[in-house]
């Protein structure tokens, strides 16, 4: 139990290159999501 706590401080204190890609794909997402949204509700009042 102890060692997995350790493990899981080491994670947070410092997030691996992956975690790091995952994020900015999933803000990538978003960013792409509104924008999408955005040029829907515009197309419609054109």
């Amino acid at each position: 139990m102890a060692k997995n706590k350790n493990s899981n401080e080491a994670v947070t204190r410092k997030p691996s290159k992956r975690e790091k890609r995952l994020k900015l794909i999933i803000y990538i997402m978003i960013a792409a999501m509104i924008l999408s949204t955005m040029t829907a509700g515009l197309a419609m009042f054109i």
